[in-house]
């Protein structure tokens, strides 16, 4: 089975939402989006916006890159 490249991004948020302690609703209020729509894209059901990523990165307190590792095009 082949990670697609939402899925593998969703991966590495979720990973560092639970070194941070961070649940999915706290998360979506920062990135004032709905928490089903985060849930869709840490499955990788939607595509996260570019915008949504550097928000997510800087509200878990990591580079942006740490976000996409192992994401390929």
């Amino acid at each position: 089975m082949t990670t697609t490249p939402s899925a593998a991004t969703g991966a590495n948020v979720r990973a560092e939402m639970a070194r941070k302690g961070l649940s999915q609703t706290a998360l979506a209020e920062l990135l004032g989006i709905s928490q089903t729509a985060v849930s869709k894209r840490l499955r990788g059901d939607t595509p996260w916006d570019i915008n949504e990523l550097i928000r997510a990165a800087d509200t878990l307190g990591v580079p942006l890159e740490t976000l996409l590792i192992g994401v390929a095009a």
